[in-house]
């Protein structure tokens, strides 16, 4: 929220917490990978080919994924009760708290996904591999567009998730993307520095 932690009004504070205490029933997580090692990586125009469909991700994730054998494709979502119960407050004109409860459906289904992408490394890890960052479509030069011929490389409905004409994903608080796969692929910890998202929750954050 663009606070420090030494400078969060008190006011502020006491809504974070009660959208956590109340926020926590009304999760409905689902979320999930699906693996092909039918990829072709082309530096000529920095696309990748995953199953005969052609995806234009552009410089910057092509080098983070270049080296990789094989791609997951994920997609995880927070459940729609979050972003309805925001929708909710906003209308009645508590526009506070309604921007907390859309912020905590941001980091619901991040987290959900940090644990989905947590086990697949395990996964991997067994096989002697190691896996990438993960990298979605309107990050980096990825069109959005293109989550159409991703959605079509994992099961129709794929955790509830349905795309809108715009190829915006509903529930709204959902993810998808990419995770490359490999012997000699690298994970950074943190990838602000090549990323241009200019609204990201953890753009100011520093990991370590």
């Amino acid at each position: 929220m663009g606070y420090t932690e030494e400078s969060l009004p008190a006011m502020i504070n006491e809504e974070i917490d009660e959208v956590f205490e109340s926020g926590n029933d009304l999760w409905n997580i689902a979320g999930g990978y699906s693996i092909t090692e039918s990829i072709n990586l082309d530096k000529s125009n920095f696309s990748i080919l995953l199953d005969n469909v052609e995806f234009d991700i552009h410089n910057v994730i092509f080098q983070q994924i270049r080296k990789s054998n094989i791609i997951a494709i994920f997609a995880c979502t927070a459940g729609k009760r979050i972003t309805d119960k925001s929708k909710e407050f906003m209308k009645d004109g508590d526009l506070l708290k309604g921007y907390v409860y859309d912020l905590f459906g941001s980091i619901v289904v991040e987290s959900a996904m940090d644990l989905i992408q947590n086990s697949l490394q395990k996964e991997m890890a067994a096989l002697g591999l190691k896996i990438t960052n993960r990298f979605s479509p309107g990050y980096c030069g990825w069109e959005v567009a293109e989550q159409k011929k991703l959605f079509s490389l994992l099961p129709e409905h794929f955790c509830g998730i349905e795309l809108t004409d715009s190829c915006l994903m509903q529930p709204t608080k959902s993810v998808s993307g990419i995770i490359g796969i490999g012997e000699s692929v690298k994970y950074n910890g943190c990838t602000c520095n090549i990323c241009d998202a200019s609204n990201c929750l953890y753009k100011n954050l520093k990991y370590q």
